[in-house]
């Protein structure tokens, strides 16, 4: 019995260690996929409990990455349960000129934050997902790919079409516009 209580007390502790530091990003994320904070915080308490379930399981390195991943698939799971799931639209890649500005990128940055936010919530969910993981999270485009399934290319055309709809749709509203 001492055996059994001693496993789950070091599982315990490197739960602890590894994965409740990032509970703040859980919940930034499935608040962000499923636009309620009560709805946010059910599921990430269920991805909490997955991931300790799953301790045993993990075999190192970026542990942020890992929980995100759980809370990811929690919300894509409770989102179509509750048939709420919207797609960005094809795959197709867009040519953009090497070596040119980014002009999306300065109209985001010059756009007030709550229209920001506003254009946020008004993406689909999958380019809405790419865009919280990639700019509010820091995840690299490796553990993008890995936690979708889709290659780095396909995460990268996806958040060039969420970038761009983002501009548009801050560009429409007036909000977007350098003063």
């Amino acid at each position: 019995m001492s055996e059994n209580r001693n496993s789950n007390g070091t599982a315990s502790h490197r739960f602890e260690a590894l994965v409740m530091p990032h509970v703040n990003a859980a919940y930034n994320l499935a608040r962000w996929l499923l636009h309620d904070s009560a709805d946010a915080e059910d599921v990430v308490q269920e991805a909490c409990l997955r991931a300790f379930s799953a301790m045993g399981s993990f075999s190192g390195g970026d542990a942020r990455a890992w929980l995100l991943k759980i809370v990811r698939n929690a919300c894509f799971t409770w989102m179509r349960k509750k048939g709420r799931w919207t797609a960005g639209g094809d795959d197709k890649l867009e040519e953009i000129p090497a070596g040119t500005e980014d002009p999306d990128a300065e109209m985001l940055r010059s756009a007030n934050v709550e229209s920001v936010r506003a254009a946020i919530e008004r993406l689909p969910d999958d380019f809405r997902e790419l865009i919280v993981l990639r700019e509010m999270e820091g995840i690299s485009y490796k553990d993008l790919a890995e936690m979708t399934g889709v290659p780095i290319g396909t995460i990268m055309s996806r958040l060039s079409r969420a970038r761009e709809r983002l501009a548009r749709d801050l560009a429409a509203s007036g909000n977007g516009e350098k003063t």
